[in-house]
């Protein structure tokens, strides 16, 4: 059985995740049932499907990783007793955990699961009147994580029309891009898109071609100034920042989803009325609503300017591998201080151009990758302190998932609408990803279920921001 290291980036997904912070991130797919027992067919083909994808079967396991000699031999000569101490009693656990203890217990492998059971990952739920409070109440539990850390949930609608299923794949299992590519592989044949395949990468030796070495000096060189760059930006966004109390909370363990559907073709009038891209109004449309929905609630939004955290995917679109996240990531100030609605539209637009002039791999946004200068050991051990300075790097994250433009069916029933559900960073209450699919932008809301009872407000706050771009850009 082959295991492979994960990424330094998977790693810290993996290590970020408490019990009150799942880490796994979501698609509610809404489907049309044709039959009574649609649902139950779904659920069948799903857990037939899933047992030929490799990518499903994938599990992560703890692995345990050398310090070198000289660090293990230090760590075993402080452990010992001292004379006269019985080894048991100095050290609490037996003398084969102590020269264990001289290894990092820091890394993790994916490996494929020998035992793999479909059935404990395809789920058929009762009937239920709310997708999305269904769905909100299995976004709160955490992925099992002695086995592949994926699941779907079957949930028949009340009176059989519908049905929804929920897939949730652990954010170190797969980024957006790459869980899409996992979940269209359970529907229904289709035309996909086949990868573009990768060129063969030259053999190399264990010694690098002496040629080659000041290339490697230059690389490592300019990869810690990169480093050193992000670090720096990272520090300067902490400061000087006023946000909203209402985008951040005491974690409750609990979830809330919400659900908003708008045509593109509204977003297309706007963006060309006033400039700019599709993504840039979908980000101005958040901007606006959470200042709605401030004000609804009492919290006010002037002067607020809460940092969204925009991720970027470094992976080829057409590329289904390698596996797990190629993320990085974009960090800019909501203008919800802004009362017009297009003002608004032209501060994100304005904002978003000063990033990718200076590209992924650079400012505060790009933090994702520093961890690949992290060692495991320093993934394992710095994880929860990560976790808990997520609430001073930025506010809310507002993602886009790539969905395909075809439609897509399972068991034959056409996919409806989907609905993108991000995870919540610890001490963080909301999460806001969107989706175009067959002509219609999917806003998919997650909150904590105890700081946000009113996430139904801030989802028609969002179709009512479109509607005030629609209406200001049509004068």
């Amino acid at each position: 059985m082959t295991a492979e290291p994960l990424a330094p980036l998977d790693l810290a997904f993996w290590n970020l995740e408490s019990a009150g912070h799942p880490m796994h991130l979501a698609a509610l797919g809404v489907f049309t049932a044709g039959s009574p027992s649609a649902a139950a067919h779904a659920a069948d083909l799903l857990a037939a499907r899933s047992a030929a994808v490799p990518g499903l079967r994938m599990r992560i396991r703890d692995t345990w990783q050398p310090l070198g000699l000289r660090r293990s031999l230090s760590a075993l000569r402080r452990s010992l007793p001292a004379p006269g101490e019985p080894l048991t009693a100095a050290l609490g656990r037996p003398l084969t955990s102590v020269v264990r203890g001289s290894l990092a217990f820091g890394g993790a492998a994916r490996e494929a699961d020998p035992g793999f059971d479909p059935l404990d990952h395809v789920r058929l739920h009762e009937p239920v009147a709310d997708f999305h409070a269904a769905a909100g109440d299995l976004m709160g539990r955490p992925l099992e994580r002695t086995r592949p850390p994926w699941e779907a949930h079957v949930l028949p609608e009340e009176g059989g029309a519908r049905f929804a299923v929920l897939f949730k794949f652990h954010h170190a299992l797969a980024d957006g891009l790459r869980a899409l590519t996992l979940a269209a592989a359970l529907m229904d044949p289709t035309d996909l898109p086949t990868p573009r395949p990768r060129p063969a990468e030259p053999a190399r030796g264990v010694v690098p071609d002496v040629r080659e070495v000041a290339g490697m000096v230059r690389d490592a060189l300019a990869e810690a100034g990169r480093a050193l760059d992000i670090g720096a930006a990272v520090a300067r966004s902490t400061l000087d920042m006023r946000s909203s109390p209402a985008l951040t909370c005491a974690p409750s363990g609990t979830r809330r989803t919400a659900g908003v559907v708008v045509d593109l073709d509204d977003v297309h009038r706007i963006r060309k009325s006033a400039g700019g891209t599709v993504n840039d109004v979908l980000i101005a449309v958040v901007a606006g609503a959470l200042r709605r929905w401030l004000d609804e609630r009492g919290d006010g939004s002037d002067g607020v300017a809460p940092r969204a955290l925009v991720p970027v995917s470094r992976r080829r679109p057409r590329a289904a591998h390698p596996q797990g996240n190629r993320l990085s990531g974009y960090l800019m100030r909501l203008p919800l201080d802004e009362k017009d609605p297009v003002t608004r539209l032209t501060r994100v637009r304005t904002a978003m151009d000063r990033n990718k002039e200076a590209g992924p791999h650079r400012g505060a946004g790009a933090v994702a990758l520093l961890a690949e200068h992290v060692p495991p050991l320093g993934h394992r051990l710095g994880g929860p302190l990560l976790g808990q300075a997520a609430r001073l790097w930025f506010d809310v994250l507002v993602t886009s998932v790539p969905l395909p433009g075809f439609g897509l069916r399972l068991g034959g029933d056409p996919l409806g609408a989907v609905f993108p559900l991000a995870p919540l960073a610890p001490g963080h209450s909301l999460a806001v990803a969107v989706s175009t699919y067959r002509g219609r932008v999917h806003y998919g809301l997650v909150a904590d279920g105890a700081a946000v009872d009113d996430l139904d407000l801030l989802a028609r706050a969002v179709t009512e921001e479109l509607t005030a771009l629609t209406v200001a850009c049509a004068h």
